[in-house]
């Protein structure tokens, strides 16, 4: 049975959605693309929502956690490539549009996707922090687009001690 759940996150609420395949959101609470409902769900409790919330708790603690939770990524056949792109970026690292653009190309057999159409899915990505859109930025290193909000994606990266701020450039020079 369709489920939900709210996590509470130094980042603010979460919302959990999962079907009987797998996890397929997590929405930080205001978020762009935040589901206006998501019909046939109830609010309770089931097997993936608490993998999530245990991957969550480890995250939130510094942790990298050394499962994923079981997902049903939902969406275009492209969105969906997109997102399982995003799942080969390690943590603490980023990569820009461009190369997921390429990785998502090679594997749909493509020869190449333009840095605008991998931005549009990677934006749509229904389950953040877990498929790491957050580690996506502009071929510069700059941060750009966040469906959670700038401010989250550059907490997010700090946690994972892959982004500097200039705080952090004064400490290494």
């Amino acid at each position: 049975m369709p489920c939900t759940a709210h996590y509470d996150s130094p980042l603010g609420d979460i919302l959990l959605a999962a079907d009987e395949i797998g996890l397929t959101g997590l929405w930080f609470a205001g978020q762009k693309y935040y589901p206006a409902q998501l019909p046939g769900l109830a609010e309770g409790s089931c097997t993936v929502l608490e993998q999530a919330k245990r991957w969550l708790d480890a995250y939130f603690a510094g942790d990298r956690p050394d499962f994923t939770p079981t997902l049903h990524l939902v969406g275009t056949q492209y969105q969906v490539a997109v997102w399982e792109s995003l799942l080969t970026i390690p943590y603490g690292k980023t990569v820009s549009y461009g190369a997921i653009g390429a990785i998502t190309a090679e594997r749909l057999g493509k020869e190449r996707f333009s840095a605008r159409a991998v931005g549009a899915a990677v934006g749509r990505n229904p389950i953040s922090v877990i498929v790491p859109c957050h580690r996506v930025v502009g071929a510069d290193g700059s941060l750009t687009g966040y469906a959670g909000g700038l401010n989250r994606k550059e907490r997010l990266l700090t946690l994972e001690g892959g982004l500097c701020l200039p705080t952090c450039l004064k400490e290494k020079g």
